[in-house]
């Protein structure tokens, strides 16, 4: 454990920055938790932190005993709204290199517009829970080098389902695929933790411009709708206009924005 001494201003008392666990800090004053730090990798690789304290003074401390053991580069993501975290990040050397709108996606075909969508001629739509998890496994490994070679993953919004190390299929029940005879073509991967997330939804790129993406938002907010949830969620980063356009063509509304800052 490593413990440093600051003057916080907060009380007589001087502030300790400890390390209480592997990437874990807190800002203690007189014995009391002031403020808490963590960081930890996400999916893709990256290495994301975040400061908890109402204060300046412990979140600058915790910041530069953070920065000072932590490799760069490191990210960290706020809610736009929240000028004074920004600022906060900002005055620790971090810069914003992306925003990410959070949209609401309703989930009844008369708002959407998809009732009557059905894939393309030859393609059709596996449910979730029914994919075969070893074509299943290699249409995500596709998409991703398709991307990874494209715009990058990073531009992706940030994935933070915990997974298996090396593994990007967090739970195989999760995706409903379009399906070839041969192999599948793209994917959707929804998530229902407090409420129904669309935490993916991608097609190979030689199969991009036939409906697939529209047929497969059209399965999932359809199974949603007969389950009962009236909207869904998504993450798109603003420089993804396609993705914009797709969501904003079925009645989706952005509704907060997300920044991701990096150091």
């Amino acid at each position: 454990m490593n413990t440093k001494p600051f003057t916080s201003g907060l009380s007589e008392n001087a502030v300790t920055i400890t390390r209480v666990a592997d990437r874990q800090w807190h800002a203690l004053d007189d014995d009391l938790v002031v403020g808490r730090g963590h960081a930890q990798h996400r999916p893709d690789g990256r290495l994301f932190v975040s400061i908890d304290t109402w204060h300046d003074a412990p979140f600058d401390r915790l910041a530069e005993a953070m920065l000072a053991e932590l490799p760069a580069p490191l990210c960290t993501v706020v809610d736009e709204a929240d000028v004074e975290l920004t600022a906060r990040w900002q005055r620790a050397g971090f810069t914003i290199r992306r925003r990410e709108w959070e949209y609401e996606v309703p989930t009844d075909p008369r708002v959407t517009g998809l009732g009557a969508v059905l894939p393309p001629a030859g393609v059709t739509i596996v449910p979730a829970g029914e994919a075969d998890e070893r074509l299943l496994r290699a249409v995500d490994r596709a998409i991703r080098d398709e991307v990874e070679a494209g715009v990058g993953w990073q531009s992706m919004p940030a994935e933070v389902v915990p997974r298996t190390e090396g593994d990007t299929i967090v739970d195989p029940s999760m995706y409903a695929v379009a399906a070839a005879p041969d192999r599948y073509l793209g994917l959707i991967r929804v998530v229902r933790v407090k409420r129904p997330r669309i935490g993916l939804v991608a097609v190979r790129a030689g199969e991009q411009r036939r409906g697939i993406a529209r047929a497969l938002l059209a399965h999932a907010l359809g199974t949603l709708h007969r389950s009962g949830c009236a909207a869904a969620w998504t993450e798109v980063d603003e420089s993804n206009r396609a993705a914009s356009a797709l969501f904003e063509s079925i009645g989706a509304r952005p509704m907060n924005s997300n920044l991701e800052l990096v150091r």
